[in-house]
């Protein structure tokens, strides 16, 4: 086993939007495509990066659609506002940036990204890794045992 048998999953929805919605669009853009969003994030991903330098790194993003919850119930989530308009064009740039990084990311048709860090973090902590959750939603709480630890963005990131 390697020295750092550390493994950062990301809630990249999570991360995104937090930084979507904290950052005035109007002082990060790039020609006219908005890029405060891409910015914030890779900030809070550069900061945790640097903080806790895992060895190994990946990030979940929703799906776009429904999921298998709402074939069950289909009033789950039903009240959420559409996504903003712009964001979907800065989580494109960012699945590609990170490509370009070697970072790599996943998505799953029916599936939440928070799922998703579910089975990384499970998949990790199987191989003896020391999982790292970095994720803005609270459901992520429940992974947390021995061998994972959720950062929570707050005032430091």
């Amino acid at each position: 086993m390697k020295d750092n048998n550390t493994f950062l999953v990301v809630d990249g929805h999570s991360l995104l939007f937090r930084a979507f919605y904290a950052l005035d669009e109007s002082k990060f853009s790039s020609g006219s495509t908005p890029t405060n969003a891409v910015f914030g994030f890779f900030t809070m991903l550069c900061e945790v990066v640097k903080a806790y330098k895992p060895y190994y790194i990946a990030v979940a993003f929703d799906t776009s659609g429904g999921t298998f919850r709402n074939e069950l119930l289909p009033c789950y989530k039903a009240q959420r506002p559409k996504t903003p308009e712009g964001f979907s064009k800065q989580l494109e740039i960012v699945k590609a940036a990170l490509g370009l990084l070697d970072v790599k990311w996943f998505i799953k048709q029916g599936f939440e990204g928070d799922d998703i860090v579910a089975s990384l973090s499970r998949q990790g902590e199987e191989k003896g890794l020391k999982v790292l959750i970095v994720s803005g939603d609270k459901d992520v709480f429940q992974l947390i045992d021995e061998k994972v630890s959720v950062i929570f963005p707050g005032r430091h990131f």
